[in-house]
């Protein structure tokens, strides 16, 4: 067994083109797993991602703030304790509402793909 305590990992600075702004961190969760990356990415307020896939599922879980969640269909305001999946190859974004600061943590597939849809 393995803990990790999130408030003891620190920020990096995840700014890349994929998201909207620069105010983007992730806590990469150093789980030793074989089969899951897990990270916690913040998001200030108004920044998001562009629109991506990935080619396999994408769980979020809500730990602060509130967020938007958006496909191509819809879009929805996610708060802590919500849980999101998003199927593989699902076009998709998420990221924090004007008004306010937004973590999630990400589980993935170790080794699985992203494909940024939008400039």
């Amino acid at each position: 067994m393995k803990i990790v305590k999130m408030a003891e990992v620190s920020r990096k600075s995840a700014a890349s083109p994929l998201f909207t702004g620069t105010d983007v961190t992730r806590q990469p969760m150093e789980l030793d797993s074989k089969g899951f990356n897990v990270s916690v990415v913040n998001f200030g307020k108004g920044v998001r991602n562009k629109f991506h896939t990935h080619d396999c599922e994408q769980l979020l879980i809500v730990t602060s703030g509130r967020g938007i969640v958006a496909t191509e269909r819809e879009k929805k305001v996610v708060i802590p304790g919500d849980v999101v999946l998003f199927s593989a190859g699902e076009k998709h974004w998420h990221g924090a509402t004007e008004e306010s600061e937004f973590s999630h943590i990400y589980v993935m597939k170790i080794g699985s793909k992203l494909t940024q849809l939008e400039d």
